[in-house]
C-alpha cells in the first residue's frame, strides 16, 4: 500500500490538541455540562459600526471580484492605528503588508527568509505556529526556553555561537501565547542589539497588543530605536476588534522583508474580501473607546476565575495580558493528567502546558472565553476537583 506524507508533513503534529477536543466530546456524550476554556476564540461580538460597515458593503456587487492585495486606505489605517496607539511611524507603502489573520503570515514568512539547515530560534513554550512554519520551510529550530525565575523572558548570551552563526530569525511575541508575560523596552533594545551583532531578523507577534492590563504599558517592538532595520511586527484584528472568523491583519516594519512577504503571497492568494478590508479600516480609525470598555471586561474576567481559583488553595497568578492565564498547575501532576482528569470529572476544558513545547510541562492554559458567571462557575468546579487532591 502506497503510504502518503511528506518527512515534513510527518514532522508536523496536532495530537495533543486533537485529543483535548476528543475527550471534550467524550465528555459531552457522558452527558457532563462541558465549560470550553481552552481555545482563544473571543465570544465578545465586533464593535456594531464595524458589523454595519461590513453589511453595506457586502451589498454592493462590484465588491466581490479579487482584491489581490490591501487597498491603500487599508494601509493608510494601520499606520494611524500605530501612530495613535504605539506612537510608531509606519510608511503605509513599504512598511505595511495586508494578510489573512496574523498566523497567515507567521506561516509563510519562515519559507520566505529561512534555507534548509538555517536555525531560527523560537520561544519554548510557544504558538505552535512559530515551529511549525520552519518545519514547512526546511529550517531547524533551537528552542529558547522561557523560564518562570527569568520573568519568561529569554537568555540570549546563553544561546551557543555555533547555533548563532547559523541563524536566520528569532521569533518573540510579548504579550505572548500560552506564555503571558510582558517585555519592557530595555529587553526589546538588547534585542535590537542582540541581532545587529549577529545579523538575525526579529519577528514579533504582537497580536494581543490591546489586552494588557492593569495600566501596563503598550509596548509595540517597532518603538524601540533601531527595531524596523532588523525586525517586523505582526497584528490582527482578531482579538483586538473579535474578528478572528474575517481573517484579516497586517505585518509591518522593516520594508525589504514586507517586499519578499508580498512577493512570495501574490503566488499564493488573491486578497482578502473587499467589504472585510472596510470594516477593518473602520475599526483601526475609530475612536477607540471600544477598546477601553473591552479590556476592563476582561480583566474583570481574569479577577474573577484567578480569585475563585485562589479560594482552594491553588494560587494561580494573574496574567498581566492576553486572554489567557498561564496557570502552573498543582505538585504531583503532569500537564496533559491534570488537563484530562478536569474534563472527565468537572467538564472543564483547558489545554496541557506541553502542548506548546518542553517548558510548558507543569502548566495549562485557560482561555478567558466565558462570561464570568461561567468562569466563577468553571473556578467552583475545579476548587471541588481539587478537594480530592490537597494542593
Amino acid at each position: 500500500m502506497t503510504t502518503y506524507g511528506s518527512e515534513k508533513i510527518r514532522k508536523m503534529t496536532s495530537s495533543i490538541f486533537q485529543e483535548v477536543v476528543d475527550r471534550k466530546q467524550a465528555a459531552l456524550i457522558n452527558g457532563k455540562d462541558v465549560i470550553d476554556l481552552s481555545i482563544g476564540s473571543p465570544d465578545f461580538q465586533p464593535p456594531a459600526f464595524v458589523m454595519e460597515t461590513l453589511a453595506k458593503y457586502s451589498m454592493d456587487s462590484s465588491k466581490y471580484g479579487y482584491t489581490l492585495k490591501g487597498i491603500a486606505e487599508f494601509n493608510e489605517a494601520v499606520s494611524y492605528f500605530y501612530r495613535q496607539r504605539y506612537s510608531v511611524e509606519l510608511d503605509d507603502n513599504t512598511e505595511v503588508l495586508q494578510l489573512m489573520g496574523s498566523q497567515d503570515g507567521l506561516a509563510h514568512l519562515a519559507t520566505v527568509i529561512v534555507d534548509p539547515g538555517d536555525y531560527v530560534l523560537v520561544p519554548d513554550p510557544g504558538y505552535p505556529i512559530y515551529e511549525a512554519s520552519v518545519t514547512i520551510a526546511g529550517g531547524e529550530i533551537y528552542p529558547m526556553p522561557l523560564l518562570a525565575e527569568n520573568s519568561f523572558l529569554p537568555k540570549l548570551n546563553e544561546i551557543p555561537e555555533e547555533v548563532l552563526r547559523k541563524t536566520k530569525m528569532m521569533i518573540l511575541s510579548y504579550p505572548g501565547n500560552p506564555v503571558t508575560a510582558l517585555a519592557d523596552s530595555s529587553f526589546f533594545e538588547e534585542v535590537v542589539a542582540f541581532a545587529n551583532v549577529h545579523n538575525i531578523l526579529v519577528v514579533h507577534d504582537f497580536a494581543y497588543s490591546e489586552l494588557i492590563y492593569d495600566g501596563n504599558p503598550q509596548i509595540s517592538f517597532l518603538s524601540v530605536p533601531g527595531a524596523k532595520e532588523v525586525g517586523i511586527e505582526f497584528n490582527s484584528l482578531s482579538k483586538t476588534f473579535n474578528m478572528a472568523g474575517c481573517r484579516i491583519g497586517y505585518a509591518a516594519g522593516n520594508s525589504e522583508v514586507i517586499r519578499l512577504l508580498a512577493s512570495f503571497k501574490s503566488h499564493i492568494d488573491y486578497g482578502v474580501f473587499y467589504p472585510i478590508q472596510k470594516a477593518a479600516i473602520a475599526a483601526l480609525t475609530s475612536d477607540f473607546s471600544f477598546l477601553e470598555d473591552q479590556l476592563k471586561r476582561y480583566q474583570a474576567r481574569r479577577d474573577v476565575l484567578v480569585t475563585g481559583f485562589q479560594t482552594s488553595g491553588w494560587q494561580v497568578e494573574k496574567s498581566p495580558a492576553t486572554m489567557f492565564v498561564w496557570a502552573k498547575i498543582p505538585a504531583g501532576w503532569k500537564s496533559r493528567e491534570f488537563a484530562f482528569k478536569l474534563i472527565e470529572d468537572e467538564g472543564i476544558v483547558v489545554v496541557p502546558g506541553d502542548a506548546f513545547g518542553l517548558q510548558g510541562e507543569g502548566y495549562v492554559r485557560i482561555a478567558m472565553v466565558q462570561p464570568s458567571e461561567k468562569l466563577e462557575e468553571a473556578a467552583q468546579r475545579v476548587n471541588e476537583f481539587l478537594l480530592g487532591f490537597p494542593v
